[in-house]
């Protein structure tokens, strides 16, 4: 899990975003090669170069072909995260560093490419699968209607509420404001609109949810010293790693089997604990966040169970502005799934890469450490800490 300095991030990139349904011109394959093209020129690397490729929740553009579209001299290593929406977000970044710092490869693709427009949306409902029994009879068919129990529990338990995902969903949105690649640019938000906006599945509203987009992003991983070599200042991978606690099982995409007491958390709990000793750090180290949101209640999960405050305390740290541009903890500073573009989290990477090379739309102030989180709830769950380069 502590990488320590040793393989760095020396390329970021992105497709166009567009709402779901926007990118008629441009396969899921197009777009996730448009992101990876435009990390290669951002490092200054040869895409023929790559000879390395991971990503997770099932990307369905397979490393034969962008190997082929590419031209990669040659494809030394190939991996997918299992899981369920973002989850595996850093976990397919732990898998480049390790390829990395292993010598398996030298230089690896990090990359997500959703086409909702083309492949069905994600919002639509779920696919029968092996838990099915467990959750269809039972009307729970929508992650929303998922995401919605755990956030009542949370609201039962700890004393969150509607106002505490309202600030979250405002204060993504400002972000957006000032970022040009946002799709919910010019279009500001404030919490009367979030109670205004329709229930989708009690107590979440129209406004907790993720946008629907099509869109790629990618980064590039390599040692650090060819890092220091390419065209851009390269951010560190300090730690990074996957986790699952005890008993979850298939958590809330499954039959909310999880127990009791972590029941309203992120399945994230251990992980915290063991990244921020691998890091050497505490969470008040962190300058920047950048948490998994295709759920306003993921944001929650994800501050109680990584430690930047107690879950019993999470509210009133959201009511006090914590989360804003301007407060204690920064966090989307793009607008996020919320307000920017929904890639399985894969521009929250690329983001905390912009701050800590000072190119943020947002920037926050003398960013040193950032703080990235993969969807909560699935597992395995991912995260990572990044730093400025040493």
């Amino acid at each position: 899990m502590r990488v320590g300095h040793t393989a760095s991030i020396a390329g970021i990139g992105e497709s166009a975003y567009a709402k779901w349904g926007g990118s008629a011109d441009r396969s899921e394959l197009g777009l996730a090669l448009d992101a990876v093209r435009a990390a290669c020129r951002d490092a200054g690397i040869h895409p023929a170069d790559i000879d390395g490729l991971a990503s997770y929740s099932n990307d369905a553009s397979l490393p034969a072909l962008i190997h082929a579209a590419l031209g990669m001299k040659a494809l030394r290593h190939a991996s997918l995260v299992w899981g369920g929406g973002g989850g595996g977000l850093m976990g397919a970044l732990a898998n480049a560093v390790a390829a990395v710092v292993s010598g398996q490869a030298h230089v690896v693709a990090v990359f997500r490419g959703i086409c909702q427009g083309q492949k069905g949306r994600f919002g639509a409902g779920s696919k029968p699968g092996p838990t099915a029994n467990f959750a269809f009879p039972f009307g729970l068919l929508l992650p929303v209607q998922n995401a919605a129990l755990m956030a009542r529990r949370h609201f039962h338990v700890y004393g969150t509420s509607a106002d505490t995902l309202a600030e979250i969903a405002v204060a993504f949105r400002a972000n957006a404001q000032k970022n040009p690649r946002a799709l919910m640019r010019d279009k500001p938000l404030a919490a009367t609109d979030h109670a205004a906006s329709r229930m989708i599945s009690d107590p979440l509203h129209l406004l907790d949810c993720c946008l629907e987009s099509d869109a790629a992003a990618a980064v590039l991983v390599t040692s650090k010293e060819r890092a220091r070599d390419l065209a851009r200042s390269p951010v560190d991978v300090l730690a990074v790693g996957t986790g699952s606690d005890s008993g979850w099982g298939m958590g809330f995409l499954g039959g909310h089997n999880m127990p009791i007491d972590i029941y309203a958390h992120g399945n994230a709990g251990m992980l915290g604990r063991e990244l921020f000793a691998a890091a050497g750090i505490v969470p008040s180290d962190i300058d920047v966040a950048q948490f998994y949101d295709a759920f306003t209640p993921m944001v929650v999960q994800a501050l109680g169970d990584y430690g930047f405050v107690p879950h019993d305390g999470v509210a009133e740290f959201v009511a006090g502005g914590a989360l804003r541009h301007d407060g204690a903890l920064p966090c989307n500073t793009s607008g996020g799934s919320l307000s920017e573009a929904y890639v399985h989290g894969a521009n929250l990477l690329v983001e905390a890469v912009r701050q800590l090379r000072g190119e943020s739309c947002n920037q926050v102030s003398d960013a040193e450490l950032a703080f990235v989180g993969g969807g909560p709830g699935v597992a395995p769950t991912s995260a990572g800490i990044l730093s400025r380069a040493a």
